[in-house]
């Protein structure tokens, strides 16, 4: 039943990309739920009030991929490893601004006496993007490896059919990539 399922989304993925527009209106709820599943899992360690919601950043990420039609999708794990890369683009980008607006980009004043954990998860969100930037020098298939996993939450068998490599070689490539963005960020990560 998932692997017909994965068949249909792949099918309506395609017709959507040639411009069949009722195929996106079967597509959306097909893949709605697993984006808020995967958003709510990006944002569950965010400061309470945090202002972006699983909701917001599937819409947002929503609005790139209608804009992103002319993509060849390949099947169901491709569209949501798109999906992932976008969610993290879109993440280190608020996360950038935060930490830009608290260096003097909007003037406003800061309370001294609270620890601003959000000012903290936005660097560590922007430290682990530059040492997968780093990985990616060394090594493109583990950074795509990390990143499929951690934002995308795609499986092993999912990640080694988005990158056309055996699960083994997702699970060997991921931990040493674990191991090394570990040292990478230090022994705090």
């Amino acid at each position: 039943m998932a692997h017909s399922s994965s068949t249909d989304t792949t099918q309506l993925l395609r017709a959507w990309a040639k411009g069949d527009a009722e195929a996106l209106d079967q597509l959306t709820p097909r893949v709605y739920r697993e984006l808020r599943r995967l958003a709510a899992r990006l944002l569950q360690n965010e400061r309470p009030g945090y202002s972006l919601q699983s909701v917001d950043l599937v819409h947002e990420v929503y609005l790139r991929l209608v804009n992103a039609r002319e993509l060849n999708w390949q099947h169901r794990a491709h569209f949501f490893a798109v999906a992932a890369t976008l969610m993290r683009r879109i993440l280190l980008d608020r996360a950038r601004r935060r930490i830009a607006e608290k260096r003097g980009g909007k003037g406003h004043p800061i309370n001294m006496n609270s620890l601003d954990i959000a000012q903290a998860r936005s660097r560590e969100l922007v430290a682990l993007d530059d040492a997968l930037n780093a990985l990616a020098e060394v090594d493109p298939r583990k950074s795509r490896i990390v990143e499929l996993r951690f934002f995308g939450g795609l499986s092993v068998k999912e990640t080694a059919e988005v990158i056309h490599v055996s699960p083994d070689t997702v699970m060997r490539d991921w931990k040493t990539a674990r191991a090394w963005l570990l040292t990478e960020l230090g022994s705090g990560a």
